[in-house]
């Protein structure tokens, strides 16, 4: 499984969207069935942002759902197949 840690760039969202664009491209492209991106905890701005912007149109089209993990408020999964 595939997994994103945003921490290190988690105050430019320009960065941010590069990286999960990236990222989502990456797995799709890989054949992966499940990814995993770690926004991190905090105020939950971060993950708001990442979900935002997964739940794009053009973004849509390459996994099959999306789900924040309810055990760990930190973590996003997202599957593909």
């Amino acid at each position: 499984m595939r997994s994103l840690d945003l921490h290190p760039i988690f105050r430019n969202n320009r960065d941010i969207d590069q990286a999960v664009r990236s990222f989502i491209f990456g797995a799709y492209s890989a054949g992966e069935s499940v990814a995993e991106i770690i926004p991190g905890k905090g105020k939950q701005n971060l993950k708001s942002h990442v979900l935002a912007y997964l739940n794009q149109n053009h973004m849509r089209k390459f996994y099959r759902r999306v789900e924040a993990d309810p055990n760990n408020a930190g973590r996003i999964v997202v599957y593909f197949k």
